[in-house]
């Protein structure tokens, strides 16, 4: 993994194709459901009462779908604004340098972990309770925020409305200790706890995340060399069928080596590939 070295003040990015799908269906959820409220306010609740995280649903009725889908609701028009602006101007940068494969990887993960987080730790009796619901997109923007942290942690960051800039590490330090201690006061109705969560296991995948592709060349050489084996067992075998019915035919003069390969009679020319009565290729 290659971090950022060299200082640079972020500006507005480009949008990015996972950028934008995710932003799209985030800001279409939302305004279905501000249209559904006006309409048809009981189809409207239905969707909150069963895609918001609640961990008694998650646990006790087995409704798991709520740890990917409560992060495409949001509590108003300040909450989704603020999360997409986040991810447009932190996660076009981290799109760009790892490409979308890996950038939804971490942002669904940081969902996961945010919403297994507050699972955990409401059933723990640590912070929050089962009973509590938890929506919107702030576990994989947090993730995101922590990936832009560790990888760019020499860009400088307008602190808009305030002149002057911060370094990503700083910034990324202060949202840390802050988070901590909003969800321990209780976070006054926001869920700082999957914002923990998101951090945790967004820093996880930025530092673990080079490992599965290692796992996945590992695994492509052995499925390969299993393969291939396989393959050379068809050829002897082949090779040794080929024998045993030549000599049914009063042919003694056919043979084959340990790896499958025909080996012509002596008083017949070796011949190499494309030479013509050779039928075995290595």
């Amino acid at each position: 993994m290659r971090r950022s070295r060299e200082p640079m003040t972020l500006s507005f990015p480009p949008f990015t194709r996972a950028v934008i799908w995710l932003i799209g269906i985030n800001t279409g959820v939302f305004l279905l459901l501000e249209l559904l409220v006006r309409v048809g306010p009981e189809l409207a609740r239905f969707i909150y009462l069963n895609f918001e995280l609640v961990p008694f649903e998650v646990v006790q009725r087995g409704e798991v779908w709520q740890l990917i889908s409560y992060s495409i609701l949001h509590a108003g028009f300040g909450h989704l604004f603020w999360n997409m602006l986040a991810l447009w101007m932190f996660g076009a940068s981290i799109e760009g340098a790892w490409g979308t494969r890996r950038f939804i990887e971490l942002y669904v993960i940081g969902v996961l972990g945010a919403s297994v987080t507050t699972v955990a730790l409401s059933y723990a009796h640590v912070l929050g309770n089962p009973g509590d619901a938890t929506l919107g997109a702030s576990g994989g923007v947090f993730a995101i925020l922590i990936a832009f942290g560790v990888l760019f942690s020499e860009s400088e960051i307008l602190m808009i409305p305030f002149p002057f800039s911060i370094k990503a590490k700083y910034m990324i330090g202060i949202l840390i200790v802050a988070t901590v201690a909003m969800a321990m006061s209780g976070g006054g109705g926001v869920a700082y706890v999957a914002h923990l969560g998101g951090l945790f296991f967004g820093w996880l995948y930025v530092r673990r995340g080079m490992k599965p592709a290692m796992v996945n060349v590992n695994f492509s050489e052995r499925y390969y060399g299993i393969r291939n084996a396989y393959y050379r067992w068809k050829r002897r075998r082949a090779a040794r069928k080929f024998e045993v019915y030549m000599r049914q035919h009063d042919r003694d003069d056919v043979h084959f080596d340990e790896h499958g390969n025909y080996i012509p009679p002596d008083n017949e020319p070796r011949k190499g590939n494309g030479g013509g009565k050779s039928g075995w290729v290595n």
